[in-house]
């Protein structure tokens, strides 16, 4: 028998702890069968996406120009990795620098909100008769088990009113489209600094009122024969969606692993760490879902508690709108860095930071309270974690920030790069709405090998 060749199920293991075989854990055998588990080279990996919605400014954050009037009046710090730095903005993140790599030389060319998150969600402009997917639905489709009882893409919080197709599985149909928890929009209704909490339950897990199972099951069936009926005298992709979505809510109702969105099993010291908020809230579901093999998962960072602004889209205020962004954003990711590599999960899950594009390197002439307006021509991604050679910068920008100088990285690029940190042939064809075969990413895609 190889290594890796032997399997336990569930039934089995526990089978045989009942039996009192397993019994023997004090040995340190289990902890040493756990840690060639995590880092067995053939375990299957994950993503977390963080998406951060609206545009953040590259210059603020991960490329500053502190020698330049472009510069703006953040400061750099030393991360842990000698010679480079970020914002001072980031102090928990620059610890984790080692295990990180930045890519300061993206260049993607389409400044409207919606064509580029479309953009780089999906590695396409939104034009012509093909329905792309959304990256997340592709490398779920991969990355997944189809039975498995909890969803295998879950978006939180996302805000999708820039481009709801950026967020749809497009030709792969309903079967890969994402669980949604927590809308954003549903966010920006209330300036309630604790609407998070409510904002992340799954809804309707539970039977109402004084149903019974009995009654529950009777209805499921016979809800389930009618659609199966519709379905069959009427295929398309609505009554599809219809009946995926249904089945769907029904096995995570019926599994014990709907126990994933219950947030109240963390410690407060735990759920303080990542930040009582939306965003640092979902980070923490991210872990929670990531440690139940959900194999990706989204979160979105598009609402700050008390401030009218879309994200990070900073076209008035930049400054104190990023710093506020920054408060949010750096415990929730450290934490999320720092709890995945307690957990032995950090090296088989990839981290990807990214918005639709950057920040204009100069502040335009007039412009009051200090905005920053769109910019595509050169800005930062952020990659961490599993499938990433750590402590490395990717790509330079110009002095004053407006060129990229040394490795441009175009959004194929840079979804090839997160496929194959994740073990994905980019290049791997799937049927579409027209008929014709279309990769996951287009074949002119150029990898960043070098931090692989």
């Amino acid at each position: 028998m190889a290594k890796h060749d032997y399997q336990l199920t569930r039934r089995e293991w526990m089978r045989l702890t009942s039996a009192g075989v397993v019994g023997f854990s004090m040995s340190g055998w289990i902890e040493a069968l756990a840690r060639e588990t995590v880092n067995n080279p053939q375990r299957r990996k994950s993503c977390i996406l963080l998406w951060m919605n609206g545009g953040p400014s590259q210059i603020d954050t991960f490329d500053l120009k502190p020698n330049h009037e472009n510069g703006g009046e953040f400061k750099e710090i030393q991360t842990n990795v000698p010679g480079i730095k970020i914002s001072e903005h980031l102090p928990k993140i620059s610890k984790f620098m080692d295990k990180m790599a930045i890519v300061r030389s993206m260049s993607t060319k389409e400044g409207d909100h919606g064509r580029g998150t479309f953009l780089m969600r999906t590695g396409e402009l939104p034009q012509g008769p093909i329905h792309y997917p959304t990256i997340g639905a592709s490398l779920s489709k991969e990355l997944g088990d189809d039975q498995s009882e909890l969803p295998n893409f879950v978006s939180i919080a996302p805000y999708r009113f820039f481009n709801p197709a950026a967020w749809g599985p497009g030709f792969l149909g309903p079967k890969y489209a994402p669980l949604i928890v927590g809308d954003a929009t549903r966010a920006f209704r209330t300036n309630d600094a604790d609407a998070y909490q409510e904002l992340l339950k799954v809804q309707n897990l539970q039977p109402y009122g004084d149903v019974s199972k009995e009654q529950v099951d009777a209805r499921i069936s016979l809800l389930q024969s009618l659609e199966h009926d519709f379905v069959r005298k009427h295929p398309g992709i609505s009554p599809k969606s219809h009946q995926t979505a249904y089945d769907r809510a029904v096995r995570l109702m019926r599994s014990e692993a709907a126990k994933a969105f219950d947030l109240s099993e963390e410690k407060d010291e735990t759920r303080d760490a990542y930040g009582r908020n939306l965003f640092g809230q979902g980070c923490l579901l991210a872990r929670r879902l990531i440690e139940r093999k959900v194999p990706f998962v989204e979160v979105t960072l598009s609402r700050v508690p008390g401030l009218n602004v879309f994200g990070w889209d900073t076209h008035n205020n930049n400054f104190p709108t990023v710093r506020r962004l920054c408060e949010i954003l750096d415990p929730a990711w450290a934490a999320l860095m720092s709890d995945l590599k307690d957990r032995g999960l950090l090296d088989s899950t990839l981290i990807v930071w990214m918005g639709e594009f950057g920040r204009t390197p100069k502040i335009p002439r007039g412009r009051q309270n200090g905005g920053r307006d769109h910019y595509p021509n050169a800005w930062s991604t952020v990659l961490a974690g599993g499938g990433i050679k750590g402590g490395q910068v990717v790509g330079r920008t110009s002095a004053d920030g407006t060129t990229v100088e040394e490795r441009p990285v175009n959004s194929h690029d840079f979804l090839a790069t997160i496929c194959k940190a994740l073990g994905v042939d980019p290049h791997k064809y799937n049927p579409s709405n027209v008929g014709r075969p279309i990769p996951i990413v287009d074949k002119k895609a150029r990898p960043i090998e070098e931090i692989l």
